[in-house]
């Protein structure tokens, strides 16, 4: 049979029939595993790891093949049980893919340790923004006899008194005895603010 008969002959188009359906099922498989290994399309939806143990959350993980890092750990919340997720990236109900790293902060174990700041002599108003601003609290208020108004006398946790630089607790209340204005001379009171500090011109 000559090359030209071949060519047109029932023989040589079944043939390519034939090798266009192995090439068409190759295809398809190919692409059917390339799908199945790497999840094309399919997402997961990131568990809320909130208030949960590091053990807890990889158990929780691992049964959506996702894994976590933790990034650290951070002051304590009272809110939160000790050493358990406070904070995770992506959040929960994000969705991921399989194998994705799921970024973690635990709680502490308990506050932390801070300086007191130095208080004495400032006023109300700069001493409560002064505590809040290195985590501590306003306690009990108290007044005793002194020149300066709401001038801060004392700084007391649970009746002890502290000093500037004594470590406290993170969120302690810290207790403060502030001037009331007033002075007493010879069992007489005087109101600072009541006194008239003008004085008669001199002839």
């Amino acid at each position: 049979m000559s090359l030209r008969q071949y060519l047109t002959s029932r023989v040589f188009f079944v043939q390519i029939l034939a090798a266009m359906a192995i090439v068409a099922g190759l295809s398809y498989l190919f692409f059917h595993w390339i799908t199945y290994t790497t999840h094309h399309g399919e997402e997961i939806t990131v568990p809320d790891l909130s208030k949960l143990s590091v053990e807890q959350a990889e158990e929780k993980l691992d049964a959506v093949d996702l894994n976590y890092i933790i990034l650290d750990t951070v002051d304590y919340r009272p809110e939160f049980p000790k050493l358990t997720i406070v904070e995770q990236e992506p959040k929960a109900g994000s969705k991921v893919k399989e194998g994705r790293k799921i970024y973690i902060k635990i709680n502490a174990e308990k506050f932390t340790m801070v300086a007191l700041p130095d208080l004495v002599e400032k006023t109300y108003r700069q001493a409560v923004p002064t505590l809040e601003a290195v985590g501590l609290q306003e306690g009990t208020i108290t007044y005793k006899p002194y020149l300066g108004k709401d001038m801060v006398l004392e700084m007391r946790l649970n009746g002890k008194k502290l000093k500037a630089g004594d470590k406290v607790l993170k969120s302690s209340k810290i207790d403060l005895v502030l001037g009331d204005g007033k002075v007493v001379f010879d069992d007489t009171t005087i109101d600072s603010t009541a006194v008239d500090t003008t004085t008669a011109p001199v002839n």
